[in-house]
């Protein structure tokens, strides 16, 4: 049990992580806490909405996205153009950084709170 909290942990740090990089290049906001609120905020709203509507074909994985999106909306200033940046800036950051963490022997490719990673 210990082992599964200590992932998930480390996992909602990498992608708060993966946020804070994204939010700072995008809207130059310096706030790794509200980074991470925003990828634990981010990952329970894109499981919700998941579960009620990842089913439809084309339309639920939109709906999902759309709604993780929302979140970082929400949480940052801008508009909805800014959010996705701040959403393609997170995930191409969280990629970079477990890459280099699965290159020196740390953990595999996992990070909670940046979809598709």
């Amino acid at each position: 049990m210990l082992d599964s909290v200590v992932v998930f942990l480390v996992s909602l740090l990498v992608g708060g992580l993966g946020i804070y990089l994204g939010a700072l290049v995008i809207t130059d906001t310096d706030d790794y806490s509200r980074a991470v609120w925003t990828a634990l905020i981010g990952a329970i709203i894109w499981g919700v909405v998941g579960f009620l509507f990842g089913w439809i074909p084309l339309l639920g994985p939109a709906i999902v996205l759309l709604a993780y999106v929302a979140v970082i909306k929400a949480r940052y200033p801008g508009g909805w153009v800014t959010a996705a940046l701040i959403a393609l800036s997170a995930w191409a950051a969280t990629v970079l950084i477990l890459y280099g963490l699965a290159v020196v022997g740390v953990g595999g490719f996992d990070a909670i709170g940046v979809p598709g990673v």
